[in-house]
This record gives structure tokens, sequence and C-alpha cells, in this order.
């Protein structure tokens, strides 16, 4: 998976959770996919739409209601599935599964494998402003996952950023191709 392909998926927050939901086995109608992701429907409709925009998810020719299509999961979407499937594998409880419902903490911690700047984690992301990038970092640092360094060894001070316990996890999860 690229960064831009994970940046799209994860612009709407159920978008893994659908996946690895597919992933595991659970039918692809919108209902049972409610009941075992907890969400209401308007986001969860919302984030079947935009998977099935991207290109991961398929209305199944000839199964189901007009009205309740069945959706599984195209050749690309497999693929995506199953990374979102060890994303999800590797978080602890449920206020772990709220912090990679926002739009950047999955992106953020793809690109911090090594210790990074904020400036090339911002290029790497594209379109992120800087206050966005700004707020992510410091949730996913309080929560533990991330680890802000000074480095030192320039004429001016800098921090850095890396992917660190749980954040390492989903990093390595994600297998991100540069």
């Amino acid at each position: 998976m690229d960064i831009t392909l994970l940046v799209n998926l994860t612009s709407r927050a159920w978008s893994l959770k659908i996946l690895a939901l597919l992933h595991s086995g659970t039918p692809g109608r919108q209902a049972p996919l409610i009941a075992a992701a907890r969400a209401s429907r308007t986001s969860f409709a919302a984030s079947l739409d935009h998977l099935v925009q991207l290109g991961l998810l398929e209305k199944n020719p000839g199964h189901g209601h007009p009205l309740r299509p069945e959706f599984r999961l195209t050749r690309s979407g497999m693929t995506a599935a199953a990374i979102a499937g060890r994303i999800l594998e590797t978080l602890p409880d449920d206020d772990a599964f709220a912090i990679i419902r926002r739009s950047w903490a999955v992106p953020i911690l793809a690109v911090t494998e090594s210790p990074t700047r904020f400036s090339v984690i911002k290029s790497g992301l594209g379109k992120i402003t800087d206050r966005a990038l700004s707020q992510s970092l410091c949730v996913l640092e309080e929560r533990a996952w991330l680890k802000r360094e000074i480095d030192l060894s320039q004429r001016s001070p800098f921090p850095t950023y890396h992917a660190v316990n749980a954040g390492r996890k989903i990093n390595q999860a994600i297998g991100l191709s540069i």
C-alpha cells in the first residue's frame, strides 16, 4: 500500500474497520457490518461509499436486494483489508480504536518508522495542514505511540518523531511501500 491510498483510506472513520470485518469473514451486507462495528448508520454508510469510490469494494452482482446490496472486496481491496486487519489486531482496546479512527493517525505512524522531522512528515502526507499534523502528533505522543526527541547534533536543535510501542506495531502492520 502506498501513502496516498493510505491517506485516502483513513480519511473516513470506519473504513479500516469495514475492511477488517470483511477480511475476517463478516457478511458484506450493511446490517451485519454495522452491528459488528457498532457504528452509526450515517457515518458508516459514508465510509462504505468511500471504499466503493476508492475501488476497494464493489457491489456483488446478482446478490442482495437493490436497496440492501451485498458488498465484496476487490483485488486491491483484499490487500487493503489484510493490512486493516493487521492494524486492528495490534490495538489493545476501544480507546486505541478511537485514536486510529482519526484521519491522520495511521498515515503519521506509517511515515515515522525512523526519527523524522516535522517538515518531512508534512511533505510525505501531502495535503495535511500544520495544525492537523501538530494536533495529531500531540495525541499520538500522549498515547505513547510516538516519541518526540530533540536532535542536538546540528547547530540549531530540532525535534524528531518516531513510532514506538503500539505505534511501532501499527507501522509494521502497514508495511508502507515508498
